[in-house]
């Protein structure tokens, strides 16, 4: 006698995740014989999703560590973005002088790679809830919050990217899976590591000034 399948759960499990998804698009571009894709024609592949797909793709070379060059293109379209979220805009883009810019396909399928090893967990753990942070009504605050560790990503000092992107990261998961337990995680871990560089930034240089002026 043959087992009994559940068609909800066969059918999850064929339904590719949001990694797959982004390296679908940036293989088929390779495949066609391209090297390097502009940021452009990357936001148009993924619209399906909207923001939380293009959002994820953004921030994963931001929140990876040993990723260089890649995170320098990608952090101000995903403020762009994320503003566009707090505005309103159901559906993402992107202005002309950041379509244009460009990143080297091999190059960001190796950071989609590694960072499905990081965050597979999250796709595997999300699931619909808590369905009202993942509304219109909703993603206009979330954008607006999502805009403060995106603007720290920006910023070229040590510990201002990895730890917002990782929460931009986890957050942009729970948009596309709807879950928002996974949305208010991201906001936690971003917002808390910026307020922690807010508040221990002044205290390191006024122990530095102390230092040299002993």
């Amino acid at each position: 006698m043959t087992p009994s399948t559940d068609p909800g759960k066969a059918s999850a499990a064929a339904e590719p995740t949001a990694f797959d998804r982004i390296d679908a698009v940036l293989a088929d571009a390779e495949a066609s014989g391209s090297q390097r894709m502009q940021l452009g024609a990357l936001a148009e592949a993924l619209q399906e999703r909207a923001f939380g797909m293009m959002i994820l793709a953004l921030a994963l070379p931001c929140c990876l560590p040993f990723v260089y060059i890649i995170p320098q293109i990608v952090a101000l379209p995903m403020l762009v973005l994320t503003g566009q979220m707090a505005a309103g805009r159901h559906a993402p883009w992107l202005p002309a002088n950041l379509t244009s810019r460009d990143f080297d396909i091999a190059a960001m399928r190796s950071v989609v790679a590694r960072g499905k090893r990081w965050f597979g967990w999250a796709e595997i753990f999300a699931r619909p809830r808590l369905l009202a942070l993942s509304g219109p009504t909703a993603s206009r605050l979330i954008g607006a919050l999502l805009m403060i560790p995106s603007a720290s990503i920006l910023v070229p000092l040590p510990s201002t990217n990895t730890v917002p992107g990782i929460g931009v990261a986890i957050a942009s998961i729970g948009l596309i899976e709807r879950d928002g337990l996974l949305i208010l995680l991201g906001l936690f871990i971003g917002l808390a590591w910026v307020a922690f560089l807010l508040i221990s930034a002044p205290l390191i240089a006024l122990w530095v000034i102390g230092l040299l002026g002993s």
